[in-house]
């Protein structure tokens, strides 16, 4: 490795650091800051150039480069974005006098809808776990847990027995930026959820301890992959032949609350979403919902 590529990567390290120590990112944002600012840096390296002595036109080149390559614009926008806190973080520590960053645009995007199951289609996807065994009874939790709470997967993945209030029916949830918010369970959740504590859990864990909520049956904790996996399994079970992913439970959960009039700035705070416009894209599909149905029942739909 070069010595000049070494150094960006030093650079890149104590960047994360930083970002880590001031603003509480999660892991999940760090390591897409790093892959991307590797990526910079490998590209700036194979061009004659480096981190530091980076100027407009390489950043545009690169961007560039990636567009060209079949990028969608979300993707390089998230690049730039990433570009923009590394370079403003080298001028405040003075290692470069100038951003070059500060005067690229980012490219235009259309702003497309989350994908949501229909309440059958949730209802079928519950039932899929075979809750004969051990590990049908976590999946089933599982799932029942990230459509009552709404969860990201890695909130969902990461849950410690010590977040759970059993006893008040909530669910104390860490999400972005180290924040910490209380979600209800609901009675569905709670059913599976205390089953799985006292009958699965055991059996899975056979003696063994684990803080990690969701276990394995190699008793270690669950991977986002891993439940993915999971979650596509059952959906084949259950019939639902549209392409799904876990995230598609969170957009459910939503969804379905606004379709039964719950407040848009009560499902913000459920989410965990700091801004409400970002929650109110929700909105958008709760109205073609609505719409379909008028469609469907009205006799001058």
């Amino acid at each position: 490795m070069k010595d000049s590529l070494k150094q960006d990567l030093e650079l890149v390290d104590r960047f994360l650091d930083a970002a880590w120590a001031e603003r509480g990112l999660g892991n999940n944002t760090l390591d897409s800051y790093r892959h991307d600012l590797l990526k910079l840096a490998s590209w700036l390296e194979q061009n004659g150039s480096e981190l530091r002595r980076a100027g407009r036109a390489d950043l545009l080149g690169m961007l560039a480069a990636e567009v060209g390559s079949g990028r969608n614009p979300r993707s390089v926008a998230r690049y730039l974005s990433g570009y923009r806190q590394f370079y403003r973080w080298l001028v405040r520590e003075r290692e470069i006098s100038e951003d070059p960053s500060v005067l690229i645009e980012s490219p235009k995007q259309g702003r497309s809808l989350p994908k949501a199951l229909s309440e059958q289609q949730v209802e079928f996807l519950l039932d899929a776990p075979d809750t004969g065994k051990p590990i049908g009874i976590r999946d089933r939790a599982m799932l029942e847990l990230m459509y009552a709470t709404g969860l990201r997967v890695s909130e969902l993945v990461n849950l410690e027995l010590g977040n759970l209030g059993l006893s008040n029916g909530v669910v104390r949830v860490l999400g972005k930026g180290g924040k910490e918010r209380l979600v209800p369970l609901g009675e569905e959740a709670m059913k599976w959820l205390k089953l799985y504590l006292e009958q699965a859990r055991p059996e899975l864990m056979k003696g063994d301890q684990s803080s990690q909520v969701f276990v394995s049956a190699r008793k270690t904790g669950l991977t986002r992959q891993a439940f993915w996996h999971m979650v596509r399994r059952h959906a084949r079970a259950a019939g639902i032949e549209r392409a799904i992913s876990p995230h598609m439970l969170r957009h459910s959960f939503a969804t379905h609350l606004l379709n039964h009039g719950a407040d848009l700035r009560v499902v913000q705070l459920l989410l965990g979403h700091s801004d409400l416009s970002t929650t109110q894209i929700y909105t958008h599909i709760a109205r073609e919902g609505l719409k379909r149905l008028h469609e469907k029942h009205h006799p001058r739909g």
